[in-house]
């Protein structure tokens, strides 16, 4: 029995080659069994790539709790924001300086105020509401730290870590300022409320 030829033509699913029949025809001899052929129709979709290596990259060989030697924006703080920045801290300061013997004034009357709605306790109200109002520096200070930072972030699309860092420390001093007065302003609500 003579060996038999047999010739196939395969489906090329490529990036735009020619359909040419050189390129396509697999040469067979004859196969006495059928399950050769599936194995070598099968090993066709394989092809030579190596599968990715499962080894660790050099990236992560990289610890990431190493900490940055210099942040990539290392400008100093802009002196127009450090001075609007001294502005309003020194804006907080000095109605600090107000806020304390409105307080004080508020505090005495509220120690020597009698029951709700004598005169006493009307007159320990009035000055407890001197006092709130005397926060508004200091509250008006707080606002414009962080109008400053927001508008400073949206124009520049981003912030110089020594800009944020002085706007930090601003907000910080400011914010320790205000939670102060708002503590004393609490503390005298809740004794004027009994």
């Amino acid at each position: 029995m003579a060996p038999r030829t047999i010739w196939l033509r395969l489906r090329h699913s490529g990036s735009g080659a020619p359909f040419l029949p050189e390129n396509f025809l697999v040469y067979l001899r004859a196969m006495r069994s059928p399950a050769l052929l599936v194995l070598l129709f099968v090993s066709a979709c394989t092809g030579p790539v190596a599968p990715p290596s499962l080894l660790p990259r050099a990236a992560e060989a990289i610890d990431p709790r190493v900490p940055v030697e210099r942040p990539m924006n290392d400008r100093p703080v802009d002196p127009a924001l450090a001075s609007r920045l001294a502005a309003l801290v020194d804006q907080a300061r000095s109605g600090d300086s107000a806020f304390q013997p409105a307080a004080a004034e508020a505090e005495r009357l509220a120690a020597a105020a009698g029951a709700p709605q004598s005169e006493g306790w009307i007159a320990a109200q009035q000055a407890l509401s001197a006092a709130i109002a005397a926060r508004d520096p200091t509250v008006k200070a707080l606002g414009d730290i962080d109008l400053l930072g927001a508008d400073r972030l949206q124009v520049n699309g981003g912030l110089s870590p020594n800009d944020l860092a002085a706007i930090t420390q601003a907000g910080a001093e400011v914010g320790a300022i205000d939670e102060r007065q708002a503590r004393t302003i609490k503390s005298l609500q809740n004794r004027l409320a009994r």
